[in-house]
């Protein structure tokens, strides 16, 4: 009887908050956020939206942003969903900022696709609160992808790059 409970009171929060849903995706939209979670009697709801991205193309491919949509998962430029925090050699944003791939504008990006990298080496910095943060590799490999652009704000967990 009480499952039956839990699953009428499930029921009830998501069809009464359609406008909270609303409100939620237009907050996305507002602040730049790619996604948005909360937690109402025990019911999760994750508001997120695609995020295009052009990982280390050369300079003379041209990729069309897509539009961001109310969906989950990452836009590749081909147009393929990706979900890139499954790879087992992904790296994560430890924390909420913007990435940059140099230590000041203009100068050499710190890794670049194909930099083979030791664990501990920085691999980018992400500017949260006015304080840069170096983001160390955690392990050694090569890098294959950037997952960011320079200059783009991340959220935690969001993947940064990939080194295999």
């Amino acid at each position: 009887m009480a499952r039956e409970h839990d699953d009428k009171e499930a029921g009830n929060i998501l069809s009464g908050d359609s406008a909270l849903i609303r409100e939620l995706a237009l907050l996305l939209d507002e602040t730049s956020l790619t996604e948005i979670e909360i937690e109402r009697a025990g019911l999760r709801l994750r508001v997120a939206r695609n995020i295009s991205i052009a990982a280390s193309l050369p300079t003379s491919v041209a990729v069309a942003p897509a539009p961001a949509t109310a969906a989950t998962g990452l836009q590749v430029g081909t147009g393929s969903m990706t979900d890139y925090t499954k790879h087992p050699g992904v790296v994560l944003s430890p924390m909420v900022g913007t990435a940059y791939w140099a230590p000041e504008p203009g100068a050499k990006p710190f890794v670049e696709v194909g930099t083979k990298v030791a664990a501990g080496q920085t691999l980018l910095i992400i500017e949260a609160m006015k304080t840069m943060n170096q983001i160390p590799s955690p392990r050694a490999g090569t890098v294959t992808q950037i997952l960011v652009e320079d200059g783009q704000p991340v959220e935690f967990g969001e993947p940064l790059m990939i080194i295999e």
